[in-house]
């Protein structure tokens, strides 16, 4: 009963705060709103449009962490330190270079279909390295190299990229929230939800996962087909927030941990929702901050994301190399 009361108190409380975050996002901003103005309705649907980009990207990227650090049995595994979202942004780059220079427009779904495909190709080569490393300390910091070379291509086509058509290209390449469209939310909300409807079907396996792969095995679960739909969950997840709103740093890691904490427990079944939850709450309050601290100037999201959650790593490796010791 005392587990459950702590598990009902924190969904509570991630729910005030995803309410009062909503509100506050719909409210506030770099232009004050006037009653009987014809812009307000303009207003409130831009600042409706990016609320509720922020908090579906922002679960997307917490679960695909989460499905991830179960995977590789890391807690500092995520999308962004395994370099899974740089090869997203740099196939969605390229694809804007090559395309909409030639005056080819680039759509919804071509936008997704390249971030996609960057995802699982990074995540192949992170799984080449993991069969001949052992160290789950060494696989973590190839795959940060291997983001940190996806991420100097991208500079390169960035800075090279003249066209006149491929203006936005450097601010997408920084991260925002603000320029997601009507028609690039209902292409979101059904890949979110499916993604995050299978991550939940999948709870009792990473339950039994969690516990050890003779475990697992023993209680049925078909490894080979368990472990790909965790790399195609987490793949998805984390190329629809690279595709429309950019890189996105230190969610997928800082909110899992974050949430373990709050409610005091690993099991999936419980994780999978508070980390979305904990995701969208994360990112709202990180782009009310991105917008609103030196408006009309606007921060980029991954900055900010940054500044509050690469703390809670450098806290949680600490924690956990003290506890190693003891």
């Amino acid at each position: 009963m005392k587990r459950q009361t702590r598990n009902a108190l924190a969904f509570a409380l991630l729910t005030l705060l995803l309410l009062t975050l909503g509100v506050l996002s719909l409210a506030v901003g770099s232009v004050t709103l006037r009653g009987g103005e014809d812009y307000a309705a303009r207003i409130v649907d831009l600042r409706l449009r990016r609320m509720l980009s922020a908090a579906l990207l922002g679960g997307a990227l917490a679960v695909s962490g989460f499905l991830l650090q179960t995977f590789f049995a890391n807690p500092i595994a995520g999308p962004f330190v395994l370099g899974v979202s740089s090869g997203a942004k740099l196939t969605v780059a390229l694809t804007m270079v090559l395309l909409l220079s030639r005056g080819v427009t680039v759509g919804s779904a071509g936008l997704y279909s390249a971030a996609f495909a960057g995802s699982l190709l990074v995540m192949g080569v992170i799984l080449l390295i993991s069969g001949s490393v052992k160290q789950m300390s060494l696989l973590v910091v190839c795959g940060v190299m291997v983001g940190y070379l996806c991420s100097a291509v991208t500079d390169l086509v960035v800075t090279f990229a003249d066209d006149s058509n491929i203006v936005n290209l450097r601010a997408w390449s920084l991260g925002s929230f603000s320029g997601i469209s009507w028609g690039n939310l209902r292409l979101i909300a059904p890949i979110v939800g499916v993604g995050l409807v299978w991550s939940f079907l999948l709870t009792k396996p990473m339950s039994a996962y969690q516990l050890g792969e003779s475990y697992a095995r023993n209680m049925g679960v078909s490894l080979p087909s368990f472990r790909w739909q965790l790399i195609l969950l987490s793949s998805v997840l984390s190329a629809c927030v690279t595709a429309f709103a950019g890189p996105v740093s230190f969610v997928g890691v800082a909110v899992p941990h974050l949430m373990r904490r709050l409610l005091g427990t690993a099991k999936p079944i419980v994780m999978v929702p508070s980390c979305f939850l904990g995701g969208a709450v994360f990112c709202l309050g990180c782009d009310l901050v991105a917008r609103t601290v030196f408006a009309p100037t606007e921060l980029a999201i991954g900055s900010v994301t940054a500044i509050f959650g690469a703390p809670v790593v450098v806290w949680m490796l600490l924690k956990h190399r003290m506890e190693a010791r003891q």
